[in-house]
């Protein structure tokens, strides 16, 4: 057995033996312990430093004392997500909000494909499960571990909130665009940085965005819905389903899409500026 073998099997023991304490526990003691256990640890870990960055860059109007808040609360997010984990069902039955629940029944009974987009937002796990509560299965698009061991349990995790789970890549591209040939729906998070994207602007700088969700959407002439899960206090949640986006109609396929590009970021943005503590910051998501 390799190094990298036993670092990642190891790793894969610890989130076994997490995630069965976070199934043991009651849902709210769960996300609680989550949201405890990051908060001491995240802000110290190495990986804390591109959060800052981030922010520093995003938010130049804001002091270190509201940066390390926002680095905190990001962290109690990221923790009481993991912990909320094995609850998805339970907290898609009893745990939220619903806002524009009619735009998922549109995607459900219109006879038509659709695509269900939203970003590292709140507890961004809770959308796929409050969508197949609703009748409406999506076939989740994501990025798959690194660790193979881990992505099992991430799959056993997101199999409660989704009809089928969809590996980012090329054959992942040719599955999806199969789902969406025989009317099918995906759901989609799309704040990630793709290396091989499109530059579109992202907090006043160009962020490399992937292109998918914008040509699957004006290939198929399909829906495009945004959803938000944010998070209202503790394992309570607020999920906002949107209209449908409107199309750009340029004439020209490539501007279309940017422009589509260009509405869902700003749509994104909004999102964080209203509740920075909630997304993610820990991608590389603009280039040094």
């Amino acid at each position: 057995m390799t190094t990298k073998q036993f670092r990642q099997r190891l790793e894969a023991v610890l989130a076994l033996a997490i995630w069965a304490l976070f199934g043991l526990l009651p849902l709210d003691a769960a996300s609680a312990t989550g949201g405890w256990l990051a908060r001491v640890v995240g802000p110290r870990l190495r990986v804390s430093r591109i959060a800052r960055r981030n922010l520093i860059r995003a938010f130049p109007d804001k002091g270190a004392a509201e940066i390390e808040a926002i680095v905190r609360g990001m962290w109690d997010n990221i923790g009481r997500v993991a912990g909320e984990f094995p609850h998805l069902d339970r907290i898609a039955a009893e745990r939220v909000e619903l806002i524009g629940a009619e735009y998922i029944a549109l995607l459900r009974d219109d006879g038509r494909p659709g695509i269900f987009i939203s970003g590292h937002v709140g507890n961004w796990e809770v959308n796929g499960a409050v969508a197949v509560a609703h009748g409406l299965p999506l076939h989740l698009v994501y990025r798959a571990a690194n660790n193979p061991w881990i992505e099992d349990l991430y799959r056993k995790g997101r199999k409660s909130g989704s009809l089928a789970l969809i590996q980012k890549g090329p054959e992942g591209a040719r599955r999806a665009l199969l789902v969406l040939k025989q009317g099918g729906h995906l759901g989609m998070l799309v704040d990630q940085k793709m290396n091989d994207g499109i530059p579109i602007p992202f907090f006043g700088r160009d962020a490399m965005t992937a292109p998918a969700m914008a040509q699957f959407a004006t290939k198929f002439k399909c829906p495009l819905v945004p959803a938000r899960a944010e998070r209202l206090g503790g394992a309570h949640f607020r999920v906002t389903v949107y209209p449908p986006m409107d199309f750009p109609h340029t004439g020209d396929s490539h501007d279309d899409n940017r422009l589509l590009l260009i509405r869902i970021n700003a749509q994104l943005e909004e999102w964080v500026r209203e509740r920075p503590d909630q997304w993610l910051w820990l991608h590389r998501r603009w280039p040094e």
